[in-house]
């Protein structure tokens, strides 16, 4: 199936997570985690509204004891989107949060005891109609396969996954989404590569301690970008050691920046060079500030100088060319008029709003 840049994408299986469907060519997800502690039930829900406001798809929610259960209907009353319950060891706390109504669980089925612990989990999700993500990291692999391997390649990680799933499968469970994460880039991107070649599974795609958001956007943009491009991912998340709205931010423009979300407003503009008269970079940055509210597909163009303007950004639906502390106001390369540097935005802004 081909998604709204052209780009195939992969065949997955659809679940659904609440009202989202995940996978089978849903529009692909951007995902972020609540990071206030799990006690402050009113901060989380202050969190999740902002989360929400800048545009998260789903929202993920640490579930380390009974007490931060009650987070699930305090932060679903809240939001409109889907939640999904992190959970690691206690499956009590699995069927907890399935009973307060949590939209989806993350959670390792070979880590919370025997089968009929995983058949109880699977039990309490079917019955609810709550997906199950299995999410293998490349710190956390089993010490057999570690055996197997030596250390955490792709190869480990794609048997840890499919290890799991066979374990929710003996359950006669199959609403599953995987995935798996490394914080080394080249093992990450192999292992959803060889998992997307062995199973129909929905992926959910992440670079795990990434880092702080200079090198967590560019680690991600590499790992998640590449695997989009080959057609491989369902959800994703930006993980940045950072405000959780700058990682919804980051997950929206990559999929604006890949084609694979439409109907936003997309900024190109040039380096600067010895030609340009103008501040482009101040320029640039306060009409990408201003394009976050303007919700149509439109691309708009900043560029130095005319030699890089109503040509080279021709394509773009509106621009400005920089002169001599003027600028050059234009459409699908039309010169518009001329204006003043000092209303150059303002004079964009308006034209804007007749496109």
């Amino acid at each position: 199936m081909e998604g709204p840049s052209g780009i195939p994408r992969r065949d997955s299986r659809p679940v659904r997570a609440g009202s989202l469907q995940i996978g089978g060519g849903a529009p692909i997800a951007v995902q972020s985690m609540l990071s206030v502690p799990a006690g402050d039930v009113e901060g989380n829900v202050r969190q999740a509204k902002e989360l929400y406001a800048a545009g998260c798809d789903v929202l993920r929610v640490a579930v380390p004891d009974r007490d931060a259960v009650r987070l699930i209907p305090a932060v679903k009353e809240a939001v409109p989107i889907p939640l999904v319950a992190d959970i690691h060891f206690d499956y009590r706390l699995a069927l907890e949060s399935a009973a307060a109504g949590v939209d989806k669980i993350r959670i390792n089925p070979g880590n919370i005891g025997g089968p009929e612990r995983v058949k109880a989990v699977a039990d309490a999700c079917r019955s609810r109609g709550i997906p199950i993500r299995v999410g293998v990291n490349a710190g956390s692999l089993e010490k057999e396969i570690l055996a197997k391997y030596g250390h955490p390649t792709p190869e480990a990680l794609r048997d840890s996954a499919l290890y799991h799933v066979s374990l929710l499968e003996q359950a006669d469970f199959s609403d599953i989404v995987l995935s798996l994460k490394s914080s080394h880039v080249p093992t990450m991107a192999a292992a959803y590569r060889l998992t997307a070649a062995a199973c129909a599974y929905p992926l959910h795609l992440g670079v795990t301690e990434a880092g702080t958001e200079r090198m967590g956007l560019l680690k991600s943009a590499a790992g998640i970008g590449s695997l989009l491009l080959d057609g491989i991912g369902d959800t994703i998340r930006v993980s940045l050691t950072a405000d959780p709205v700058r990682e919804v931010e980051a997950g929206l423009d990559l999929l604006r920046a890949l084609g694979l979300r439409t109907g936003e407003a997309m900024l190109v503009s040039c380096p600067t060079c010895g030609r340009t008269k103008i501040d482009l970079i101040r320029i640039a940055a306060e009409v990408e500030e201003r394009l976050r509210a303007v919700h149509k597909p439109v691309t708009v163009a900043v560029m130095g100088c005319v030699v890089n303007g109503p040509g080279e950004a021709k394509e773009a639906d509106i621009g400005i060319a920089g002169g001599d502390g003027k600028a050059v106001l234009f459409k699908k390369g039309q010169i518009v008029r001329t204006v003043e540097e000092s209303c150059a935005v303002e004079e964009l802004m308006r034209e804007l709003e007749t496109l």
